[in-house]
């Protein structure tokens, strides 16, 4: 094993595995991997394997899901600080077990990925290609146009391609959107989204529409109704040209994102996500205290040492 600041701990537990529990080697080998990584993350925080705390393992399990680890390895290692744990107590050299009340990852609730503020400006100020061709021209306006609404009103795939030109209200400043279970939901508009559909309407649409007559706001070529492939793909064409690589998903979770960072209520947020429960959107809670740290960090006279 490498050298290690806990590798005494760490050895006498992987020795007690072995000869006690009668683990195999390929599984002490998993532990001893599992916790030198918490252990790693404890001494970025000038801790050690005996003073951590429950804030320490699961700021250490979200940084596991941060990056990628998916919940079956994150269960894993929470398994091998759990046994840590007893023994260490078992031994005394832990008062208490910082493992406990420990949710199972599968019942962990992860932020979703958002751009940021200056990126999603950036995505949505890139100039329409101007076209020679009539549809190509529509096309790239309806491609804006759904940009705009999906940061605007943090829709999903689904409720966009089912969007019907009568739910648009466009004087009221609102588009009515059917949500997960058919449910029914009014969702603002903003100044800007309602300037590009605008503009849609009178120019994109109507050359889309062609013969068909077809009753929905945004449309395929010759009047197709919009696959969510298709729109996974103009999504991710418009991410690509500010080095990104964005999902509709990670639009809408960016409108919710920056709406917390801008002060507003979860249940205003709630509303506009469409969330049966409020629980669901307590996922965005610690983009609120993130915020308020940073003001008071920024602000409060005795916020930071002499």
């Amino acid at each position: 094993m490498p050298s290690h600041p806990n590798s005494r701990v760490i050895t006498d537990f992987l020795d007690y595995l072995k000869i006690e529990k009668g683990l195999s080697l390929l599984t002490t080998s998993a532990y001893a991997n599992d916790i030198a990584q918490f252990s790693d993350f404890l001494e970025g925080r000038k801790y050690n394997l005996a003073r951590a705390r429950r804030d320490d393992v699961r700021d250490f399990i979200q940084q596991l899901f941060a990056n990628g680890v998916d919940g079956r390895s994150v269960g894993r290692k929470l398994s091998a600080l759990r046994h840590l744990y007893r023994y260490l107590l078992l031994d005394k050299i832990v008062e208490c077990d910082p493992t406990l009340n420990i949710d199972s990852p599968k019942q962990w609730k992860v932020l979703p990925k958002a751009l940021a503020r200056d990126e999603m400006e950036m995505m949505l100020r890139i100039p329409i290609p101007v076209s020679n061709g009539r549809e190509a021209g529509a096309i790239a306006l309806r491609d804006r146009a759904m940009l705009e609404a999906f940061y605007a009103g943090a829709l999903r795939v689904s409720e966009i391609i089912a969007v019907k030109l009568e739910d648009l209200k466009l004087d009221a400043g609102y588009i009515l959107v059917r949500g997960k279970g058919d449910k029914e939901r009014i969702v603002p508009l903003g100044k800007s989204a309602q300037d590009v559909l605008v503009l849609y309407m009178a120019n994109a649409r109507t050359v889309l529409v062609a013969d068909t007559g077809s009753p929905l706001l945004f449309l395929g070529r010759r009047g197709h109704k919009l696959t969510r492939q298709r729109v996974w793909q103009i999504v991710r064409e418009a991410s690509t040209l500010i080095g990104r690589n964005a999902s509709p998903h990670m639009l809408r979770h960016s409108c919710a994102t920056h709406m917390v960072e801008n002060g507003a209520d979860l249940r205003t947020v709630q509303t506009i996500l469409g969330h049966a429960d409020i629980s669901t959107t307590q996922i965005y809670t610690h983009l609120a205290l993130d915020r308020l740290k940073t003001v008071y960090q920024k602000h409060h006279p005795r916020a930071k040492a002499r």
